[in-house]
């Protein structure tokens, strides 16, 4: 089970941390990753950390969002900066039983419920 946290109302330009706590079993050999998903559009990655320890983004957040994760705790963060209005969307926690990190939603075992991002003018 994955379960999100940190959502909310932000204004933009500003920053938000988003985290994600797996729980029922071990996600240390699992790719962690974040989507995320607005009304009407395919759900769209935007960040992964590989059980190696790499890390990918998508073109619309490299350089203002930043992905982490701690497999002691089995979470993985999404430290997100700079904030526009089209970041806002539901936030989705993933994990995948590889060390790729894939960018195709359908390619993962495990999902989060999402957390709500709103990025206000």
């Amino acid at each position: 089970q994955l379960v999100e946290s940190g959502g909310g109302l932000v204004q933009a330009g500003g920053s938000r941390r988003l985290s994600c706590a797996g729980s029922g079993r071990s996600f240390s050999d699992y790719t962690m990753s974040w989507f995320r998903q607005v009304p009407g559009k395919v759900r769209e990655f935007v960040a992964g950390v590989s059980r190696g320890g790499m890390s990918s983004y998508g073109s619309s957040v490299k350089g203002r969002f930043t992905a982490s994760r701690d497999n002691a705790k089995d979470t993985i963060n999404l430290q997100m900066t700079n904030l526009k209005s089209g970041d806002t969307a539901v936030y989705y926690c993933a994990a995948v039983y590889s060390d790729v990190i894939y960018t195709v939603a359908s390619s993962y075992d495990f999902w989060g419920q999402g957390t709500q991002v709103t990025v206000s003018h």
